[in-house]
C-alpha cells in the first residue's frame, strides 16, 4: 500500500500578506523568534546525575547495546518463513489450471523427431528414367550419419536419399543388411553439423499395455505421429509381399500404414524400442486395422554391429 506523503516544517518565515500595516514585519519577526522550551525538571536533575556518575553513565550504554542486540538477534532468528507443502500444491495446482501442457505422446514425439529421416528409393523405369519407387522412414542411431530402416523400403533401388528433420537431404548407401529381420542400416554421405541420435532402450521389462508412440511418413505424409499401446510380444509375421515370416516381433495398436516402415516405435520418454516393420492385411486395401510390428531395438541394433543391452 502506497505511504503518504510526508513533509517537515519549514525553518523559514513565512513572507508578509501585501498590504500589511507598517511594523507587520518587525511583529512577525518577533513572533517567529520563540525560544526553546526548557527540558523537565527531572530530566536536567537525571542529567546531571550521569554526568556526575560515570558509573551510572556507562550502565545506561550498557543496556542500550543489550537491547540493540537482542532486538537484531530476535529479527535475524526469525528469518523467512519456510515453504510448506500446503504452499508447494498450491503452485503446483496454479502451474496445472493456469498452463496447457503437452501430452505425453507430444512430448515423446517432440523428443525422437530429431532423429526420424525419410527414406525415398529411386531406380529406373521402362524408359531408362529415374523414379521413386519407394518412400519409407528410417532413424539415426549413430550421430555419425548411421541410420535403421526397413530392407523392402531399400531393396533393388538403385539410388537412395534420406531427408533430416532440419530439411537437409544426403545421398545414403547400404552399410548392413538383416535380411531375416527385414532389416538395412544406411549410411548417409552428408549429415546436419547437429544432428542428434536417437536413445534406444532395452524392452525387457516391457509389459502389454505399455504407452508407445510410432513417427514416421505414412504415404509419404509426415513426420507423422500416432499413439498407442504394446498389444503383446514373440508374434510372427508374414507380408503379403514376400515369403519369409518374421518372428519375435512387437505387436502395437499405434496407426501405421504403408511409409511407416523403418520408423521407429518409442516409449512415452522418446526412447527407440523397435523398428515398425508391417502391418496385418487382412484385404488388399494396404490400410491399417490395429494391429503392426516392429523389430525389437535388440535385434535391430544388431543390425548396425552394435553391442546387446
Amino acid at each position: 500500500m502506497r505511504k503518504p506523503a510526508l513533509y517537515s516544517p519549514s525553518a523559514r518565515p513565512a513572507a508578509p500578506r501585501d498590504g500589511a500595516q507598517g511594523g507587520g514585519s518587525q511583529a512577525v519577526e518577533a513572533a517567529s523568534v520563540v525560544p526553546p522550551a526548557a527540558p523537565p525538571r527531572r530530566w536536567r536533575a537525571a542529567a546531571g546525575r550521569a554526568a556526575s556518575s560515570p558509573r551510572l553513565m556507562w550502565s545506561a550504554l550498557v543496556l542500550l547495546a543489550a537491547l540493540l542486540a537482542a532486538s537484531v538477534w530476535h529479527n535475524g532468528a526469525r528469518g523467512p518463513r519456510a515453504l510448506t507443502q500446503k504452499d508447494i500444491d498450491a503452485a503446483v495446482l496454479r502451474t496445472l489450471t493456469t498452463q496447457n501442457l503437452p501430452s505425453p505422446a507430444a512430448r515423446a514425439a517432440e523428443k525422437i523427431r530429431p532423429a526420424v529421416v525419410r527414406v525415398m528409393s529411386y531406380g529406373k523405369n521402362a524408359k531408362g528414367e529415374t523414379v521413386e519407387q519407394g518412400v519409407g522412414t528410417g532413424v539415426v542411431i549413430v550421430d555419425k550419419g548411421v541410420i535403421l530402416t526397413n530392407l523392402h523400403v531399400v531393396q533393388g533401388a538403385q539410388s537412395i536419399k534420406v531427408v533430416f528433420s532440419d530439411g537437409s537431404e544426403s545421398v545414403a548407401t547400404i552399410s548392413g543388411v538383416q535380411a531375416h529381420n527385414d532389416l538395412a542400416v544406411l549410411q548417409a554421405h552428408t549429415i546436419p553439423d547437429d544432428m542428434i541420435a536417437a536413445t534406444m532402450r532395452s524392452t525387457g521389462d516391457l509389459v502389454p499395455g505399455d504407452e508407445v508412440v510410432a513417427v514416421g511418413f505414412p504415404f509419404g505424409i509426415g513426420p507423422s505421429t500416432s499413439a498407442g499401446v504394446i498389444s503383446g510380444f514373440g508374434r510372427a509375421f508374414k507380408s503379403p509381399e514376400g515369403e519369409q515370416e518374421i518372428g519375435n516381433l512387437i505387436q502395437f495398436d499405434a496407426a501405421a500404414n504403408p511409409g511407416n516402415s523403418g520408423g521407429p516405435l518409442v516409449t512415452m520418454d522418446g526412447e527407440v524400442v523397435g523398428i515398425v516393420t508391417g502391418i496385418l492385411n487382412p484385404t488388399s486395401h494396404r490400410t491399417f486395422v490395429g494391429i503392426g510390428f516392429a523389430v525389437p531395438i535388440e535385434s535391430a541394433a544388431s543390425a548396425a554391429g552394435l553391442p546387446p543391452f
